[in-house]
């Protein structure tokens, strides 16, 4: 089996025996391909890369590329079981919220650790997981399940002000809008079930519990109105073993997300927040976890600082989204996907210490939509002091859509200071110093 020295990252096969074989369940709307990839050949560890489309190369290699349907877990699930029987998988790590499911799915048709099917299915929408977090006691934002098919109109009068307008699924702040008096609701509505008609997986984030009209709630039929907390927000990354949690960060959002759409921008680590408050968040995120019956693996929980302490907006079973992960470190290099693969391979792993240098990424906010004809002013912006890198995952030409319609980025920053001050200075300058040429999208007629 593999073994991972805590100390030094670095990974060894006992006794010379054949390298373990991981499934990565990559989508291919993934940023983080090259980043688990990497780790895994850093850690000399065999890969099968799991994904929807297939692949031309897997015919010189069928070892390594394995088109499965990321939408209908119970069938990749059996086309894992059979492509084991060749080629025998130790361990299966999902990357990105469309491959969680799929992930536990596999894992207990191989009898391999994983967090239960019901655990992440329920992780996956957000009613079931509000419901979960009341059962349990878990401080968390009030909800009300509504139907899309409903009058906006009709609906206003039942809530309560100012509120937040959610999708059950979707990821990254999209179709996530505030409302703060019964106008802007029925224009948030309106807006949301434009959104998701236009979401892939419509189906998605079923859950087990039909409603009162006999429906089960879903991305296509349902949203969540939601209690708005205002406050400060944190970002946790964790990892869960044997249903305990490991902290391996807290970030600070310093931008304020008060809305009316929710686009995070900065996240800074280790967080500026006193200790007990810290301590606060960890225990409100244990306790969540738990509710939700999350066992094993990768967590990144979202938190609320409101007027009575933490409150627990969603917690999810993988790591930190786009090309975040850069950011963090551990031991004496360790990246977090080394941590999260030798997670997943050894039952014993125990993550080394998190390199407490100050650090942070700026994931870039797409201005307006259109299409992306140019970006100026890279040289200037990676010569701002403590900026480390920059990668501008969008491409000249590229239709971009920001939130709350869109979910993607233009690029991330990355910077590494003295302090968390310094680390966010550096971030807002070399932004400033960035200029995309967009050509706007023309008015629909």
């Amino acid at each position: 089996m593999l073994k991972v020295d805590a100390e030094d990252g670095e990974a060894t096969s006992i006794n010379n025996q054949r390298p373990p074989r991981i499934l990565l369940l990559l989508p291919t709307t993934t940023y983080r391909t090259e980043a688990f990839v990497s780790a895994a050949r850093q850690m000399d560890v065999a890969v099968t890369i799991g994904s929807e489309q297939p692949n031309a190369l897997a015919r010189m290699d069928p070892s390594t590329f394995l088109t499965l349907d990321l939408h209908d877990p119970d069938r990749a699930a059996q086309q894992v079981v059979e492509f084991a029987v060749a080629y025998p998988i130790q361990a299966v790590v999902p990357v990105d919220d469309q491959a969680t499911l799929v992930g536990a799915a596999v894992c207990q048709k191989l009898s391999l650790r994983h967090n239960s099917i019901e655990s992440v299915r329920a992780a996956g929408n957000k009613h079931s997981m509000r419901l979960l977090f009341e059962q349990a006691g878990v401080p968390s934002p009030g909800f009300l399940l509504c139907r899309l098919d409903a009058e906006p109109a009709d609906l206003a009068g039942q809530i309560r002000y100012p509120c937040i307008v959610k999708p059950l699924a979707l990821s990254g702040s999209q179709g996530v809008i505030r409302a703060d008096d019964e106008s802007e609701f029925v224009h948030a509505v309106d807006r949301l079930a434009g959104i998701v008609q236009t979401a892939p997986g419509r189906d998605r984030g079923t859950h087990g519990v039909d409603d009162q009209q006999g429906c089960q709630p879903s991305l296509a039929t349902h949203f969540l109105v939601e209690d708005f907390i205002s406050g400060p927000e944190v970002a946790l990354e964790g990892i869960v073993s044997r249903g305990v949690l490991q902290t391996l960060a807290v970030f600070d959002k310093p931008d304020p997300l008060e809305g009316p759409f929710f686009e995070e921008t900065i996240y800074v680590t280790p967080s500026s927040l006193p200790q007990d408050i810290q301590e606060r968040i960890v225990n409100c995120t244990s306790h969540a976890i738990e509710a939700l019956g999350l066992s094993e693996g990768p967590i990144h929980a979202e938190i609320r600082l409101g007027a009575e302490g933490p409150s627990v907006i969603e917690v999810n079973p993988r790591s930190i989204g786009g090309h975040c992960s850069r950011v963090l470190r551990f031991g004496t290099g360790m990246s977090l996907e080394e941590l999260i693969i030798g997670h997943a391979i050894d039952p014993d792993f125990r993550p080394p210490q998190h390199d407490l240098n100050p650090a942070g990424v700026m994931m870039i906010p797409i201005p307006c939509a259109g299409r992306l004809l140019e970006v100026l002013g890279l040289k200037d912006a990676e010569d701002v002091a403590g900026i480390e890198s920059i990668s501008i995952t969008a491409h000249p030409g590229q239709e971009l859509l920001p939130l709350p319609d869109g979910s993607q980025y233009l690029g991330f920053l990355f910077a590494r200071g003295s302090s968390p001050a310094a680390v966010e200075a550096s971030l807002r300058e070399a932004h400033s110093r960035l200029k995309f040429h967009v050509e706007p999208a023309e008015p629909p007629s």
